[in-house]
C-alpha cells in the first residue's frame, strides 16, 4: 500500500500546485497564528512555529474549492463525488506498528507532554489554547464498530486535555454508558489528516466509521492499533494521542470558545481526556482547524459541515420527492442553519414535501428554499430573484414550530429549549412555467430552417422574430422587420394574441 497517498503532507503539495497554499519560512509565534489564518482566504503552512519551530498548517479544508481538489472533482460536483464514493465497499487493511508511519516516534508515559505541542489560542475569550483539529476514534462495544468524530480539546496540563461533550452524539452516549460502571473510555485522537478523514468525521451514519473513511477515500484503509490500547487508526496519520476519558465524568470547567455559528460558546462543565501517550512521523506537520468569527464562510467548520449536511439532506430528499436536482447549503451560515433545494416537481406539492424532509432530517436545519431547476442554487443572484418573483408570503411561507434545536442558537428566547422553521417555496405554480411570463428571457440563438423570404418562412408556420432573422440568415434584424411591414400594409400578417408570433393570415 501507498501509506502517502492519503497523507496531509502530499495534500500540502497539491494545494501549492493549485496555487492554494501560503508558506511561512520564518519563526512564527503562536500568537499570531489565528490571526494570520484569518487574514488568508488559502491553506496556511508555518514552517516554523513556536518556540519549538514545529511544523503547523491551518485553513487547509476551508473553501469549497480545497474541498474539491480533496476528491479530485469540480466544485459543483462535490455532492455527486460523495454520493457516488459513499456506495462504496470499504476495505480495511490492519498492519503492524513497526510499517505504520504515524508510530515513527513515540512517547509515553513520562515522555508525554502536551505543552511541546503547537497548541494556539484561537480567539480572544478562549479558555486557553485549542486543539482544534481532533479526530476521536472509540470502539463501540455495543456494536462493535469504531465511531470516528471530530471535537476539540483544550490545553489543561502536560498530559490532560478538556474535551467538549456536551451535545447529543455516539461518543457521549458510549461515555454515559461507560460513567454508569464507573469504568473510564479509551480514545485515540488523529490530528493532521487528509480532507476526506476530516469529512467522514463528521457524518452521523449507523456504520463502522473506519468503513466510512474507507469508502470515501475510495481505496482501502490502512490502520494501525495504538501503543497503549487496541484502537485502530489511520497507519497513514501526522499525529495520534492516546488517552481515555476519564471516571470523573463531568468534571472540568472548558471553555469559554469560539463556536462554530459565529459566536461564543460560554464556559461548560466537560469530561477530561488523560493522554498516555503521543506517537507522529518523524516529519510531521500539525494540524488546525479554524472556526468561528467574522469570516464564517472561510473556515474549515463551515465547509465541512455544508458539505455533511448537503449529503444527509440528499438522501432525505429522495425518499421525499421523485426528483430532487441540487442542493447546497451556505458555509456563511455556519454550514447548517439555510438550505437551498433544487427538485423539478413531477405532481403538485413536491415542494412542500422536500421542505417536510428537510426539517425533519437534520436538526440543526432552520430554513429550507425550494426552487425550479432553472434557479442555480450555488447563485446568491439567483437565490434571490426567486425570491422576489416566486414567492408569495401568505401562500409559500411554511412556518412549524417545537422541534428539537442547537442551543448554541443565539436566537433563541432564554430558557427555551426547542426552536421553530421556516419553508420557502420559491418555485412557480405547478403547471405555470408553461406560460411565456414565466419562462426566463435568454439571448437569441437565431436557429431554425432557412428560407428564400420571410413570407415563405412564415408560410410554414408561425415564428418569433428570432426564428425570421434565421429563416433569412439575417445578421442585423432591421431588413426582417421592413419585410414585416411591407407585408402589414398589404393585410397579410398578424400576430398570435398570446405569444406574439407572426403568421400569415387566413
Amino acid at each position: 500500500m501507498d501509506l502517502n497517498r492519503f497523507r496531509l503532507r502530499r495534500f500540502l503539495d497539491d494545494l501549492a500546485q493549485a496555487g492554494e497554499l501560503e508558506t511561512h519560512s520564518g519563526a512564527v509565534a503562536l500568537a499570531d497564528v489565528a490571526k494570520l489564518l484569518q487574514d488568508s482566504d488559502k491553506a496556511v503552512l508555518f514552517e516554523q512555529n513556536g518556540a519549538q519551530g514545529q511544523r503547523l498548517v491551518g485553513n487547509v479544508m476551508s473553501s469549497r474549492r480545497r474541498m474539491a481538489l480533496a476528491f479530485g472533482v469540480e466544485p459543483r460536483d462535490l455532492l455527486k463525488e460523495i454520493r457516488k464514493r459513499l456506495a462504496h465497499r470499504p476495505e480495511i487493511v490492519e498492519i503492524s506498528r513497526a510499517q505504520a508511519p504515524v508510530q515513527e516516534v513515540v512517547m509515553t508515559g513520562a515522555d508525554v507532554d502536551l505543552f511541546q505541542l503547537p497548541l494556539h489560542v484561537q480567539h480572544g475569550k478562549d479558555g486557553g489554547p485549542y486543539l482544534s483539529a481532533g479526530l476521536d476514534f472509540a470502539f463501540d462495544e455495543s456494536s462493535g464498530w469504531t465511531n470516528v468524530g471530530l471535537r476539540r480539546f483544550m490545553l489543561r496540563s502536560r498530559n490532560t486535555m478538556g474535551i467538549d461533550l456536551l451535545a447529543p452524539s455516539d461518543l457521549r452516549a458510549m461515555f454515559l454508558a461507560k460513567l454508569q460502571k464507573g469504568q473510564k473510555l479509551p480514545l485515540s485522537v488523529v490530528v493532521g489528516a487528509h480532507p476526506i478523514d476530516y469529512f467522514a468525521g463528521t457524518m452521523r451514519l449507523p456504520v463502522d466509521e473506519l468503513g466510512l473513511l474507507s469508502s470515501l477515500r475510495g481505496a482501502p484503509l490502512p490502520v494501525v492499533k495504538g501503543v497503549t490500547n487496541d484502537i485502530r487508526t489511520p497507519a497513514d496519520c501526522e499525529w495520534v494521542l492516546e488517552g481515555y476519558l476519564g471516571a470523573e465524568g463531568y468534571h472540568e470547567a472548558e471553555g469559554p470558545y469560539g463556536e462554530f455559528l459565529g459566536y461564543y460558546g460560554a464556559l461548560k462543565m466537560n469530561p477530561i481526556f488523560h493522554v498516555e501517550a503521543v506517537t507522529r512521523r518523524r516529519d510531521a506537520a500539525f494540524q488546525t482547524i479554524t472556526i468561528s468569527g467574522p469570516t464564517m464562510a472561510r473556515t474549515d467548520t463551515a465547509q465541512l459541515s455544508t458539505l455533511r449536511t448537503e449529503a444527509l439532506v440528499w438522501r432525505a430528499l429522495e425518499g421525499a420527492v421523485r426528483e430532487p436536482v441540487s442542493v447546497y447549503v451556505p458555509p456563511a451560515t455556519g454550514g447548517v442553519f439555510n438550505v437551498r433545494v433544487g427538485v423539478r416537481q413531477r405532481v403538485p406539492g413536491e415542494a412542500r414535501n422536500a421542505i417536510a424532509a428537510v426539517f425533519a432530517c437534520q436538526a440543526n436545519c432552520k430554513n429550507v428554499f425550494v426552487v425550479d431547476p432553472d434557479v442555480d442554487v450555488f447563485s446568491d443572484e439567483q437565490m434571490e430573484w426567486a425570491l422576489a418573483t416566486r414567492f408569495q408570503p401568505h401562500r409559500d411561507l411554511v412556518v412549524a414550530e417545537g422541534f428539537r434545536t442547537l442551543p448554541l442558537d443565539p436566537s433563541l428566547e432564554e430558557g427555551v429549549k426547542t426552536g421553530s422553521k421556516a419553508g420557502y417555496d420559491l418555485t412557480l405554480p405547478f403547471g405555470a412555467n408553461q406560460r411565456l411570463e414565466s419562462e426566463v428571457p435568454l439571448p437569441p440563438t437565431f436557429a431554425g430552417a432557412s428560407f428564400k423570404s420571410v413570407r415563405e418562412a412564415l408560410q410554414h408556420g408561425p415564428k418569433y422574430f428570432e426564428e425570421l432573422m434565421a429563416a433569412v440568415g439575417s445578421r442585423d434584424g432591421r431588413d426582417v422587420m421592413q419585410a414585416i411591414d411591407e407585408l402589414r400594409s398589404a393585410g397579410a400578417i398578424r400576430r398570435d394574441a398570446t405569444l406574439g408570433k407572426y403568421m400569415l393570415e387566413g
